[in-house]
């Protein structure tokens, strides 16, 4: 899924995304079908499991059922929305700049239509539905991170439906479609820097200061319940993320294996540079902190994959780990916002971090795959920022739409006595702990 993907057309008439490809025809590769199926397996792990005790861990006890049901639910929905349309406004067959349109249902979609690779070898178009439902999935449920403890079930869902439909569908068509905005000027992102983690940093920013802080904070202390779960986790995460960026090459080859070695060494040394600034800062090093470096190396290294050499990726991984530490220690705090764990400040800002640094990394005098005799470092930099305010300004405008939506639909969040309760009996009637 780096800006270079095309999805072909074939004699069924299945959508185009990218360049055109002639595939009528033409049979799947068995090794690269295998490979993106595996992938988008290593992806739902991310989430089911991963995610969903990443944070419910972080959470107070009386909201880790409540944490992973709206992890769990968001995700369910999505994947279900994706195939009704999602889909289709991604990558139908007709569209512009902002969206497509087509294929709803997946109308055109059988057995036998394929989806082009970087090369002339194609994939199942249902692995590449399949695959790319997935990060949809993972991409509605990181938004909820911001807004646990107080959003409504109910609000969840249909906020989840709205943003989908509204925010992520037309980014996703923007950076990764034929015809899209930041596809046609050139931004890199090969794995996800802004369609999942930028907009869902931002949008879960928006979305947290749009309902409002958790009742005591930040004067109530609110430690994770626990930490173990959290650090299983993350460590779900990393395994699954392999397949988030290794899979996007869309084919088992060197690219893939370089998207693979990247995604090691940014999350390493992600993980030590976050540990290494809480003990400048005079306190020791955390399993917190190196949870929290882990992934904002990892969001980092996304949309660099496959557009960078491992050094680059390590440099990267640290920057981004650093950047996001003073985002979360020190910026977090003066402003008061709370985004209850750390979306914005982790994904959000490690996310513009890792997409404007992709520009620079995929420099071939820095080890980066870019064509010496063609690349211009200035310009792609400049590139990179435009795609990454392009998908600021829409994820915070879609958000307060959906938002808006919502509160007048169903509200958007539980009532006192549920949110003292817990939303785990509030919202389900049912306790996570005995």
């Amino acid at each position: 899924m780096a800006q270079e993907a095309a999805q072909a057309t074939t004699a069924e008439g299945s959508p185009i995304a990218a360049a055109t490809v002639e595939a009528a025809a033409a049979v799947p590769d068995p090794g690269n079908n295998a490979w993106m199926m595996t992938a988008t397996v290593l992806v739902l792990l991310m989430i089911l499991p991963g995610l969903a005790l990443f944070y419910g861990g972080l959470t107070r006890s009386k909201n880790m059922l409540s944490t992973i049901t709206q992890v769990g639910g968001a995700a369910c929905l999505a994947m279900l929305i994706w195939v009704m349309w999602g889909y289709g406004t991604a990558f139908g067959p007709e569209g512009n700049a902002f969206f497509a349109w087509g294929n709803y249902f997946l109308s055109a979609v059988t057995p036998e239509t394929t989806a082009a690779t970087f090369s002339d070898e194609v994939i199942s178009e249902y692995v590449f539905v399949s695959f790319q439902m997935t990060f949809a999935a993972i991409t509605a449920a990181l938004v909820l991170g911001a807004t646990v403890e107080r959003l409504k079930f109910s609000a969840a869902m249909l906020f989840t439906a709205i943003w989908l439909t509204i925010v992520y569908f037309p980014i996703a068509h923007m950076v990764w479609a034929g015809g899209g905005l930041l596809f046609e000027m050139g931004a890199l992102d090969f794995a996800g820097g802004t369609v999942v983690h930028i907009n869902a940093g931002v949008s879960a920013l928006v979305l947290a200061m749009f309902l409002g802080k958790r009742r005591g904070y930040p004067a109530e202390p609110m430690p994770p319940h626990s930490l173990t779960l959290t650090l299983v986790g993350a460590g779900l995460l990393w395994v699954g993320w392999f397949g988030f960026n290794a899979g996007s090459e869309l084919e088992a080859d060197g690219i893939a294996g370089l998207a693979m070695i990247n995604t090691f060494v940014a999350t390493a040394a992600g993980a030590l540079a976050w540990m290494l600034m809480e003990r400048f800062a005079g306190h020791k090093g955390s399993a917190l902190g190196f949870a929290s470096g882990l992934i904002a190396g990892l969001v980092a290294v996304t949309p660099a994959a496959g557009n960078s050499g491992p050094f680059g990726a390590i440099v990267l991984g640290i920057v981004a780990s650093v950047v996001a530490y003073f985002a979360v220690a020190r910026i977090k705090g003066r402003l008061g916002y709370d985004d209850a764990l750390d979306v914005f400040g982790i994904h959000g800002v490690a996310g513009i971090v890792g997409a404007i640094g992709t520009g620079i990394v995929y420099s071939p005098a820095l080890g980066g795959p870019g064509d010496a005799a063609e690349y211009a470092m200035g310009s792609q930099i400049t590139t990179q920022i435009v795609a990454v305010a392009v998908a600021v300004v829409w994820a915070a405008v879609g958000t307060v739409i959906a938002a808006l939506l919502v509160r007048l639909l169903t509200g958007l969040r539980v009532s006192e006595e549920v949110e003292r309760e817990g939303l785990d009996i509030g919202e389900h009637g049912e306790r996570a702990y005995n």
